[in-house]
């Protein structure tokens, strides 16, 4: 695996590298991002059957926030966490005739292609079984750029299996295989009812299918911790210290009740200076995985809405540079706008940086993943209420959503 990392600061915080923690065999795989502890907040099937929801609830031998044994909730889920195999052709460098030195006159233009081989591995979950397909969901980044797919089963059967969608936005992607290797579904839990300091488990591959069904035990360090990518996408994650490791990428991250309520995606794996940096991995909230598998199983892709704004949430923004943004002390949920793009939805509406949205169409929001959820239940075109606070005072602006 590619190991560089960026270093740089900006606006005097120190900012980290974040690896996609995908197990390269030959070559790479990785996808790298870069964290800003402010976000750079400027302080100067195509039915009903096919969709899934996060449930709040389920009986099970445990309860979501009892300490103890994690052995039922891994049982729970040990047989829907795959490996997740990503095969690329390499291009064939043996010659097996004169003409290959001289060239044919007799080609027709055609060359042979390279075996398949083992690119990279990572992990992945299935969350359903409808008709004759079960669905599984993983990172982008695990089959970006794969000719082929493959996906080792808990019992070690490894079967081929087809992208249905991807988005690299969010790093999801859902990958079919045949309905009859399904023995084990796993259920979505609800990311919003998460708390600091609840008991966790990852489950999923690290360094690869030689180690499949690994599970690891933590903590939640931050149930919605707003980080930027490298490509300016912002994403709100769970932080934990159960340790991931590369090949975890696509992996379930599970609470005491055996649900699913993250999907493993990267890590923390040193700082600016080169620090090494242990305990700090990321995955993706299960309400937004949801969110876009049912998207992607509909549709293939993700067309997105979009305000045109740079967000972070209060809850990332440290109490020390609340009042440095001059935001007001009582204000405990809402999106802080750290910049607005010129002739954007936001710009047209009258957003403006400093504000703090705190309602869409009358939903509160307290996160940026809450925020994409309102918003992508909605079609581009259509006009959306934000509510703002705006030194201490409550407005509403009408905004007219674009495409992305």
């Amino acid at each position: 695996m590619d190991n560089r990392n960026p270093r740089h600061r900006q606006n005097g915080l120190v900012k980290t590298a974040i690896v996609g923690v995908v197990a390269g065999l030959i070559g790479g795989g990785a996808s790298y991002f870069a964290i800003d502890q402010m976000n750079n907040a400027n302080l100067n099937s195509n039915d009903a059957q096919t969709s899934i929801t996060s449930s709040s609830s389920k009986t099970s031998k445990n309860s979501a926030k009892t300490s103890g044994t994690m052995t039922p909730a891994y049982n729970d889920v040990k047989g829907a966490v795959v490996s997740v195999i990503n095969l690329k052709r390499q291009s064939s460098s043996s010659s097996n005739s004169i003409f290959d030195i001289f060239g044919d006159d007799q080609d027709d233009g055609k060359k042979e292609r390279g075996k398949l081989q083992t690119y990279s591995e990572g992990s992945g979950v299935i969350y359903m079984k409808t008709g004759n397909k079960g669905y599984i969901v993983t990172n982008n980044h695990v089959v970006s750029g794969s000719d082929k797919v493959k996906v080792m089963l808990s019992n070690g059967k490894t079967v081929d299996a087809r992208i249905v969608g991807t988005d690299a936005t969010t790093d999801l992607a859902v990958l079919a295989i045949d309905a009859g290797y399904v023995t084990q579904t796993a259920e979505f839990g609800d990311s919003k009812t998460l708390q600091a300091g609840q008991t966790v488990i990852a489950v999923g591959s690290p360094l690869g299918s030689e180690y499949a069904s690994t599970v690891t035990q933590g903590i939640i360090s931050a149930p919605a911790r707003s980080i930027t990518t490298s490509s300016a996408n912002q994403q709100t994650v769970i932080q934990t210290d159960a340790a991931i490791n590369p090949g975890n990428s696509g992996g379930a991250l599970v609470n005491s009740a055996g649900q699913v309520i993250g999907i493993n995606s990267m890590k923390l794996s040193q700082s600016s200076d080169g620090t090494s940096v242990e305990g700090m991995g990321f995955a993706i909230p299960s309400n937004e995985v949801v969110n876009i598998v049912n998207q992607l199983v509909k549709k293939g892709k993700i067309v997105r809405p979009q305000l045109g704004v740079k967000v972070i949430a209060l809850q990332g923004i440290p109490s020390s540079y609340r009042k440095h943004l001059n935001i007001k002390s009582n204000l405990k949920d809402g999106i802080y706008v750290a910049t607005v793009n010129k002739n954007s939805s936001a710009a047209h509406a009258g957003i403006k940086v400093g504000d703090v949205i705190i309602k869409v169409d009358n939903k509160t929001v307290s996160d940026v993943a809450s925020l994409h959820t309102i918003l992508y239940n909605h079609k581009i075109g259509d006009a959306v209420t934000l509510t703002v606070n705006r030194g201490g005072k409550e407005i509403n602006l009408r905004a007219k959503l674009e495409s992305n």
